[in-house]
């Protein structure tokens, strides 16, 4: 009777693990990092640690970090590969010939997609409650931002290094429109999204630019573009709504706080 009681607890502690994963892409990274448990996570992409594109940077230096390749995936063995469709797809292809069950996100452009992946990364690591929490609070951050911007109808320009401006498909639009703002990249003639001019972007007079950062150092041209003296003097910080590319860079959890961000830096500018 005791051998049968070890063996039914040590097959529950087993199930309890859920599948053992590995990630390819530093936006799966962070979906899985959010809601798998420590133990069922193997690996991770090798920008996983990158703090300019993770969010949850920090975290992922606690897991092995994959090469890219097929290779160190094969020998980890998991139960799942979770990928991009942008990850290289000779490797999806190879790991997928031997045998390997392979999860592939989109790119999301909405929020509602966004909570979509949520959705579909919470049943890959068999934690849906998780999931549907994570989205609650996307929901609640949302609406503390509408509350915030209701009735102003501001024009905001995403601005980029060298003069990148995200245009109507992308996910910095969703994240504008939801929080009852405009993006005025429409104004330029961007959809997709595209470089615009010096000249434009002063003609334009959006009411705010969205940038990745505040300060007055440019560590290279691509920067220097953003302090130029005529973009300082039309959009000082009090005109500039700071919100770190990090939070923008993936649809995932972190887009609660990137609207929490986005929320401090509306109260901040219109005080």
């Amino acid at each position: 009777m005791l051998a049968v009681l070890i063996w039914t607890l040590s097959c529950s502690a087993s199930l309890a693990v859920g599948p053992r994963i590995v990630s390819m892409n530093v936006c799966s990274d962070q979906l899985l990092l959010t809601l798998a448990d420590p133990d069922q996570i193997l690996g991770l992409s090798r920008f996983s640690r990158d703090d300019w594109q993770s969010w949850a940077a920090g975290e992922a230096r606690r897991y092995p970090i994959l090469s890219g390749g097929a290779e160190d995936v094969l020998l980890l063995k998991p139960d799942i590969v979770v990928a991009s469709l942008f990850d290289k797809r000779t490797t999806r292809d190879l790991l997928k010939a031997k045998g390997l069950h392979l999860v592939e996100f989109t790119v999301p452009r909405t929020l509602d997609e966004v909570k979509d992946q949520t959705r579909a990364m919470g049943d890959v690591v068999e934690h849906p409650e998780r999931a549907t929490a994570e989205i609650a609070r996307l929901d609640a951050a949302i609406a503390l931002a509408r509350a915030t911007a209701t009735g102003r109808h501001y024009r905001v320009l995403p601005l980029a290094r060298r003069g990148f401006v995200s245009g109507d498909d992308s996910l910095v639009n969703s994240l504008l429109s939801e929080a009852g703002l405009v993006n005025a990249a429409g104004e330029l003639g961007f959809s997709a999204g595209g470089f615009a001019s010096l000249e434009a972007i002063v003609k334009l007079r959006p009411d705010f630019i969205l940038v990745s950062e505040a300060g007055d150092r440019a560590e290279d041209d691509g920067r220097a573009f953003l302090l130029h003296p005529a973009l300082a003097r039309f959009y000082p910080p009090g005109k500039r709504l700071v919100v770190p590319e990090r939070l923008t860079v993936c649809g995932g959890v972190m887009l609660a706080e990137a609207l929490d961000r986005l929320t401090a830096e509306l109260q901040r500018v219109t005080q």
